[in-house]
């Protein structure tokens, strides 16, 4: 996305936020000009930072930018190309191919030759690019022909090529804040870029709004020109929660992040998976997904409720978990709703047992009552020179030297000889756990 005349021929080339048009969508026309109106990233704005040299000291270092949608990868490029007077060349991996990437470059390179300006070489969406497109950035960013700015959504570890990553400086986008978000929202309702105060925004309203962008700046805005748009044609002075809903064709989840229907709804969200009922707990799942949840809030509470609640009745329940929990921070949301979909469904069919947490809770209320007791001798460190002096290790049986890989040895301290802490239930893939471990028990034991 590019504005403003263009310059050397290249197709993109201009001034990103340049002289933007008056009919130009409102995140267009709010976008920050200067790093310091950038709102959120706060590691990228301090003094000293990579991002702040670059554009102070006009250096030459291309960069890529990864994060979620909307948190300022295209307007830090717009940034760099207008605060350090380079020309501006965006290159969408979407459309482009190795053609249009080269052309870019040559461009750029022509440009310079001519005495002209340097170019920020935009490439938008870059882990789409194949290798080989990849691959054509290369001599454009070695000879500084381009200072490259390329922008991913996703992993650049696992999407973008090794020698363009060594050959740039990776900087990392956080989501924004609700209240980032609102600063964002704020700013566009008074500028006179934006709505110029010809509007004003109910309390209700600006919260649904907030809480609908779920941390993207940019569809903060889209929703907000939306609801301005609905209410001058309503004849409205003021943005209501009803004209919000309307405009953006989604009500208002009633759900406050900070309050008792976060913890009620999350408390539901549990006990309906410990409940066995997936139906109910995929409704407040949605819920908390509508009303714009953390989704790595949610993915904890599947990785904590898979040990606590299904255990060892399941064991792939912790699998599934932490693998969901580990797509939301690689693929973000909407996608990574189905994630989260899949292991709350997988732990609410799941058989369930609470052996483990009520075994580690014993053991450990044993430890804070006390009961402790030495370490038996035969099980401590002989490794040092001494220590079998002091009878360390003697004794010992080697259990892979035994029948079946069982040896009949004490491990407990004396003080807690008899003590069982864990008592596996015939649930699940639980019983077959259950049946093993009372013929080893027998054997460790003398029994």
């Amino acid at each position: 996305m590019s504005s403003g005349g263009s310059s050397g021929g290249a197709p993109g080339a201009g001034s990103l936020g340049a002289n933007t048009h008056a009919s130009a969508p409102l995140a267009v026309r709010m976008r920050p000009r200067t790093i310091d109106e950038l709102v959120g990233q706060q590691q990228l704005r301090a003094a000293g930072s990579p991002l702040r040299r670059l554009i102070e000291g006009d250096q030459s270092m291309s960069l890529l930018l990864w994060g979620p949608p909307g948190t300022g990868k295209t307007t830090i490029a717009a940034i760099v190309s207008q605060q350090t007077r380079r020309r501006f060349v965006e290159v969408s991996a979407v459309a482009a191919g190795v053609k249009e990437v080269r052309a870019a470059i040559d461009g750029a390179r022509a440009e310079l030759a001519r005495g002209g300006q340097e170019t920020v070489l935009f490439v938008d969406e870059v882990h789409r690019f194949t290798k080989a497109q990849q691959d054509a950035l290369l001599p454009g960013v070695e000879n500084r022909w381009v200072t490259l700015i390329a922008a991913t959504t996703e992993n650049p570890f696992f999407s973008v090529i090794s020698p363009l990553l060594s050959r740039s400086l990776l900087l990392r986008l956080q989501s924004l804040t609700d209240d980032d978000v609102a600063e964002v929202i704020e700013e566009a309702l008074t500028d006179e870029r934006g709505l110029a105060g010809e509007v004003a925004l109910a309390d209700d309203a600006r919260e649904h709004l907030v809480r609908l962008a779920g941390g993207d700046a940019r569809r903060a805005l889209t929703y907000l020109e939306a609801a301005a748009g609905a209410a001058a044609s309503n004849g409205l002075d003021t943005i209501d929660l009803a004209t919000a809903e309307t405009a953006v064709d989604q009500a208002a989840v009633r759900y406050d992040r900070q309050g008792d229907q976060h913890y009620d709804v999350i408390s539901a969200f549990i006990k309906s998976i410990r409940g066995s009922d997936p139906d109910a707990a995929l409704h407040y799942l949605a819920r908390m997904i509508e009303a714009g949840e953390d989704p790595r809030f949610i993915a904890r509470r599947l990785v904590v409720h898979a040990s606590e609640d299904v255990g060892l009745a399941d064991p792939t329940a912790l699998q599934s978990a932490v693998a969901a929990a580990q797509a939301v921070q690689l693929i973000g949301m909407p996608e990574a709703r189905i994630n989260l979909a899949q292991a709350t469904i997988h732990l609410a069919v799941a058989p369930k047992s609470n052996a483990v947490v009520m075994a580690i809770d014993s053991a450990i209320a044993d430890v804070k009552a006390g009961k402790i007791g030495q370490v038996p001798s035969h099980l401590r460190d002989a490794h040092y020179g001494g220590a079998k002096d002091l009878g360390h290790g003697k004794g010992y049986a080697y259990p892979h030297d035994e029948p079946y890989g069982v040896a009949e040895q004490q491990y407990l301290p004396d003080v807690l000889l008899d003590t069982t802490y864990y008592s596996p239930t015939s649930l699940g893939a639980e019983a077959a756990v259950k049946e093993r471990w009372e013929r080893v028990r027998r054997i460790v034991r003398g029994r």
